[in-house]
């Protein structure tokens, strides 16, 4: 059976979610897009690819970082049309800020919010921009 065909593509403009969640830990890093293509691309070689919307184009997570992360499981939620990727990740930082999860925010009651983690690398030098 084609893992594919129980994605719903269609439903998202072409794009599912995807949910990068630690494999050991069960923190959840990030959360991006992927199309048909990435995700072939991450079942035939085990490492995650995704959709960049802001870019237009088929992104390997880690291309410029160097912070890969490499698939230990795979889930499709009961609609199809988001994927769970249990990750290992190569590198400390999954969030292109430097820090190790892009939910580094905790909102609090007065409507504001704590910034509870600190980059592990500054994204000005790996990222040239």
């Amino acid at each position: 059976m084609d893992p594919r065909s129980e994605l719903d593509f269609e439903k998202g403009g072409g794009l599912v979610t995807a949910i990068a969640q630690d494999a050991d830990t069960g923190e959840v890093l990030m959360v991006a897009f992927m199309n048909e293509e990435a995700f072939d691309k991450t079942v035939e070689t085990g490492e995650v690819h995704y959709w960049s919307r802001s870019r237009n184009k088929l992104w390997y997570k880690g291309e410029e970082s160097g912070n890969t992360q490499q698939v230990e499981s795979m889930y499709i939620d009961c609609d199809g049309d988001v994927v769970l990727l249990k990750i290992a990740q190569k590198g400390d930082a999954a969030c292109h800020t430097g820090r190790r999860s892009c939910f580094y925010r905790r909102l609090q009651q007065d409507g504001g919010y704590e910034v509870v983690s600190e980059p592990l690398f500054d994204p000005k030098e790996v990222y040239k921009k």
